[in-house]
Formats: structure tokens, sequence, C-alpha cells
């Protein structure tokens, strides 16, 4: 859900992303969500204590600027934006991150879950590339309909995504302090 909506603003702030470009956000995305378990999985026992409490905050801390940067950009004139830009390295890794390191406390969580070694394969690296290929094609929908809805609408649209980033890390913290 929270990839699909930054795909979504990714889209929206790239109206004229062409398709390979498309290709290594989403691939970016997909990587981080499908290594995150994977990580969180070999950093195992003990490290649940120290990530659990605090994933919440990074993801909404990181969500919270990203929205807001997106905000102050689009009601720049035109001559004085530096656009806010899902291609460029910081801002994607940025975004990789605060979408998916939930998945990294689930793999911690499944490290947990003792398995034999030859149970491995089967307990986390089939479900990782699942996670990857499933998040791989949300992205590019997400893409696609936030370049179809940001043609349609324009700049305002960039707005309206850093709202809707800001509101995906509120949800997130919702979500974890209180349910």
């Amino acid at each position: 859900m929270d990839t699909f909506a930054v795909s979504v603003g990714s889209g929206l702030v790239l109206p004229n992303i062409r398709f390979n470009k498309a290709i290594i956000i989403a691939f970016v995305l997909a990587v981080f969500q499908g290594l995150m378990p994977l990580l969180g999985f070999f950093a195992g026992m003990g490290m649940e204590n120290y990530i659990k409490p605090v994933d919440h905050w990074i993801a909404f801390g990181l969500l919270l600027l990203l929205g807001i940067r997106m905000i102050i950009e689009s009601r720049k004139p035109e001559t004085e934006r530096r656009d806010f830009n899902p291609l460029k390295l910081t801002v994607l890794v940025t975004m990789a991150i605060a979408t998916s390191i939930d998945a990294l406390v689930v793999g911690v969580s499944l490290a947990f879950v003792r398995v034999a070694e030859q149970e491995i394969l089967r307990s986390i690296l089939i479900p990782v590339v699942i996670i990857g290929c499933v998040t791989f094609v949300i992205s590019m929908l997400g893409i696609l309909f936030g370049k179809k809805v940001g043609n349609r609408f324009g700049k305002r649209m960039e707005t309206i995504g850093g709202f809707i980033l800001i509101f995906i890390g509120l949800r997130i913290l919702v979500e974890h302090l209180w349910f």
C-alpha cells in the first residue's frame, strides 16, 4: 500500500516519465521491499527489540520530510523550482527505505520462528522473491496511474502527492502507536 502510494506520487511529479525510468523506480522500490525482510531475518536475534520501537518513527519522519519537500517545491514559481525528482538517487533510496522499514521488522520476526537450515529457502527466500515481484508490479501500476492523473490535473497534483506521503507517514505512526 505504501509503495503504491509513493509510486503514484512519483508518477504525479513526473507526468512525462518514460517506461525505462519507471522501471528504475519500481525496481529500486521492489529490491528494498524484498530485501528488507531478508536483512531483518539475518540480523535476527536481539534486533527486534531495537528496531520495532522506532521503525514507525523512522518511516514517519522520512515520509514527512519527502511530503513537505514536495509541497514546498510545488508552491514555488517555475523559475525558482528545484523539482522533487523521484529519479534522484537520494530521493529514491529515501522513499524505498521509508516504505520498507516495516518489512525489516517482519524479517526479524521471521528469524524467531525456529526453522531447520533446509527450511530457510522456503521460509524466507521464496517470500522475498514474491514480495519483490509484487512490489514491482504494484509500483509500475502506481506510476502509470500517477502519470495519467498528473497529466490531467497538472501541478496541483504535486501538492496532493506531498500530502499523500505525509498521510501515509501519519497512518504508519498511528497504526504502530495505537493499534
